[in-house]
């Protein structure tokens, strides 16, 4: 479907941010880049595009080379995400979605059936949110919108670039499973980037591992965590997972401290004792008051006054 070819992008400077690269991505595929800052990834997703040009080697999309496109046809048969969510201000919500469907010459009676068809398919009631505008919608409501828009004019390949990143944690974990809902309706093939490991593995099919613009490794979930290829690899693991076992173990302690409450206000946000502590946290520092579920069940709420208190005792067990 994609295939890269040796391909390498340096700037005047002599700065060259990817190197060689050489890998096909397949039809269908969801297909992630990830790395530390500045490896290169971001570089790699916007030359299928070509919103960076390369400098050597060739990229192909169903055996054409890109630079045999014509450009605005290239990118109305690409659909891109970006973590600014970038829908347009003064547009309704509708109007934002058909945009490519409209400079496509899509009939009126087509475009609408589109618009209610994507806005069903991520939870958004049409008769509600179509006349809506972006500024009336949550940030996670933009994002999904963002994402549908990308789709509207059913492009064979979408480019997300960190789209997720900017979100609560809340509103992250629940667009990455709609996306994973909506991969096996769309059948389309994504190039998605991210920085965070454990979103590449929930998301990806595989995960293509980049280090100062060149890859490290490209395999399975399974096989990126059994068998990494490097200490290079190791080590991205490990620092995210020893990150992970530290944050569950003081979400353990810390919802020992719940207060029971099976019927809290209906206006509260809600966690599952799942979650990570930054999710936590960050609802807390925002709305002062969390419910938190178990097992489908609501079980009581966690307050700020209760996280003070938890840590009064962690200071107590060290006098």
């Amino acid at each position: 479907m994609i295939r890269f070819e040796h391909v390498s992008k340096e700037y005047p400077d002599g700065t060259k941010a990817v190197d060689d690269l050489h890998f096909t991505i397949n039809k269908g595929e969801f297909f992630v880049l990830i790395g530390p800052s500045g490896c290169g990834k971001t570089t790699t997703l916007k030359m299928i595009n070509r919103l960076i040009e390369l400098s050597q080697g060739n990229i192909y999309i169903q055996e054409k080379n890109v630079s045999e496109y014509d450009i605005h046809s290239l990118r109305w048969n690409i659909g891109y995400v970006l973590q600014q969510i970038a829908l347009f201000p003064h547009m309704t919500i509708a109007e934002n979605i058909a945009t490519v469907p409209e400079l496509k010459k899509w009939r009126k009676s087509d475009i609408n059936k589109r618009i209610d068809e994507l806005l069903t398919m991520v939870g958004l009631d049409p008769k509600k949110f179509r006349e809506r505008k972006p500024d009336e919608l949550s940030g996670g409501q933009q994002q999904r919108v963002g994402v549908i828009r990308a789709l509207a004019a059913d492009p064979d390949i979408i480019l997300m670039d960190e789209p997720f990143s900017a979100l609560d944690p809340i509103s992250r974990q629940q667009l990455q499973d709609d996306l994973l809902t909506m991969k096996k309706q769309i059948h389309k093939t994504i190039i998605f980037v991210t920085h965070d490991i454990h979103e590449a593995l929930k998301l990806g099919d595989r995960i293509c591992l980049m280090k100062d613009g060149t890859v490290v490794q490209i395999d399975t979930p399974e096989q990126i965590i059994n068998h990494p290829a490097n200490e290079f690899v190791q080590h991205f693991l490990k620092t995210e997972n020893d990150t992970s076992e530290w944050e569950d173990e003081l979400v353990e302690r810390l919802l020992q401290w719940i207060i029971p409450n099976p019927t809290p206000s209906y206006s509260l946000k809600t966690i599952s004792t799942q979650e990570k502590l930054s999710a936590l946290l960050s609802i807390l520092a925002r709305d002062g008051e969390i419910a938190v579920e178990h097992d489908n069940k609501i079980i009581g709420t966690v307050t700020s006054h209760t996280v003070i208190q938890y840590l009064a005792s962690l200071e107590e067990g060290r006098a």
